[in-house]
């Protein structure tokens, strides 16, 4: 007995098959090989195809299927696992009526802060829990105001699981967690948020048919089975945008619990028992996986868009060619806790959220010609990196949040030593690293929605813990330079305002 999942991302679909007595990851794969293209006509759009990435699913899907041996009827479920935020818009015969426009598109940003403006602050942030921002739901603003005819058009929205699943079952659905991600979820009245579509102009009716996270959402067509090499009527029983199933991923369901990701940008995600917001909009708060009326449970994110790409930068611009990743951990770990104060603020990767939308750059500060090295610079940068997290995890804490452990994948600045033990010094949490990526998150959440798991305590037991990294008990060198840091912030927001 076997589960499918897939993880739609913007650079790459990754599928994976699970054992689901076992656990154990048979076979996975992604396509394409060389990141997917995102087509961008003007400065600060991003859209690309949908049926684009139904045909990366199609390639991966063929290629674990033959690397795993697996019969096609003992699959029994399949999860799927999205980029957030998107928007695709399709007429009455699911024909797509243009391109999506995806979650780093930019041009929703406008018609955000204007409804934040003009609705106030006392309306959205306690139905949204966020600010209306650059989300789906603005980016449709966007269509109805400059694509006329596309709006006229649209029988249905969707988000790009949505989508995928659209293409499998031929069933048009979203779920709770999906419609706060495109911030038209209202939490106080636990309905579509009907003052948004009223404000920007549009008629709920253009929003699918609401569907648990978990559960069976629609079967496999025949056509489509056909097509992928797999059977016909297979359920598709979980989706979930790729943070909430980052956090599956890693078992992280409660309030208390944090999973954290450091790829080119870099998410620390928690969960919170109540309904509550930064009274700034900061951090983001979406429905998590396995919140309902009953049981409260937001996931709280802050985003750190220059996270691993400061890090590839160092790499590209400061290091020899040759270098490796490893090798500029080992050059960093040279350096002293503090970097001998240097200190770099790393957001040189457009508008943070966490900085309330303001792009102030990426800045170096401390420079000593006379005593500091290559290993300084880069042990600066990771920790500058950490110290972003951090602003962030203290604004969840505001909110109520107590961070005492976080679990995360193997993977990416995780791999780094000092970036994980400077992470646990001036976090006071205790780290957990997992071998598991969304793909074989989604195929578990899929076992969850199926009924073969009857929890996820039953669905994570075989989830395999790599390495434990607990806080030294001297953390005194990291605050230090976490405050040291934070000066530095405080001070070019104060540069920044003017």
């Amino acid at each position: 007995m076997y589960l499918l999942g897939y993880d739609i991302g913007s650079s790459s679909v990754k599928a994976a098959i699970v054992d689901a007595l076992t656990g154990v990851c048979v076979a996975s794969d992604f396509y394409p090989k060389t990141e997917a293209p995102i087509r961008a006509v003007q400065p600060g759009w991003a859209e690309q195809n949908p049926d684009d990435w139904f045909l990366y699913l199609k390639k991966a899907t063929a290629s674990v299927l033959a690397l795993s041996g697996v019969d096609a009827h003992d699959i029994k479920a399949i999860g799927i696992s999205y980029q957030m935020h998107g928007l695709v818009t399709v007429d009455r015969d699911g024909r797509l009526l243009r391109d999506a426009i995806i979650w780093c598109d930019s041009r929703g940003v406008s018609f955000g802060k204007r409804a934040f403006d003009e609705l106030g602050a006392a309306t959205c942030l306690p139905r949204l829990l966020n600010s209306p921002g650059n989300f789906t739901a603005t980016k449709l603003k966007w269509v109805k105001d400059n694509e006329e005819k596309v709006f006229n058009s649209i029988y249905k929205i969707m988000l790009p699981g949505d989508y995928i699943a659209m293409r499998l079952t031929g069933e048009i659905a979203t779920t709770v967690s999906g419609l706060s991600e495109m911030m038209l979820w209202d939490f106080k009245d636990n309905v579509p948020a009907r003052f948004l579509m009223d404000y920007l102009g549009y008629n709920p009716d253009i929003l699918p048919e609401l569907l648990p996270t978990f559960g069976e959402q629609g079967r496999l067509t025949a056509a489509t089975a056909a097509e992928l090499g797999l059977a016909e009527g297979t359920p598709v029983t979980y989706r979930a945008g790729d943070q909430p199933n980052n956090a599956l991923s890693l078992n992280v369901f409660n309030p208390g619990e944090v999973a954290s990701t450091a790829g080119t940008s870099g998410v620390v995600y928690g969960i919170n028992g109540t309904v509550d917001y930064d009274t700034l909009s900061r951090v983001n708060n979406f429905a998590h996986v396995n919140h309902s009326v009953e049981q409260t449970r937001i996931g709280v994110m802050t985003c750190i868009n220059g996270t691993g790409i400061l890090n590839s930068w160092m790499k590209k611009n400061v290091v020899p060619g040759s270098c490796s990743y490893a090798e500029m951990n080992d050059m960093a770990a040279c350096a002293p806790v503090g970097s001998a104060g240097v200190t770099i603020l790393p957001f040189g990767n457009g508008a943070e959220r966490v900085l309330e939308n303001r792009e102030i750059g990426c800045s170096m500060h401390g420079i000593n010609f006379n005593i500091h090295t290559r290993s300084h610079v880069l042990r600066a940068a990771q920790e500058g990196i950490v110290f972003s997290f951090i602003y962030g995890m203290k604004i969840m804490e505001n909110m109520g949040m107590e961070i005492k452990k976080i679990h995360a994948g193997n993977a990416n600045m995780f791999l780094s030593p000092v970036f994980r033990e400077t992470l646990a010094g001036t976090s006071g949490a205790t780290i957990e690293l997992y071998d598991t990526d969304g793909a074989v998150g989604a195929a578990r959440g899929a076992g969850m929605g199926a009924g073969i798991y009857r929890n996820n305590t039953e669905a994570f037991a075989t989830l395999q813990k790599i390495a434990l990294i607990e806080p030294e008990a001297d953390s005194t060198p990291y605050l230090e330079a976490y405050m040291r840091w934070k000066e530095c912030l405080d001070a070019e927001l104060s540069a920044d305002k003017g």
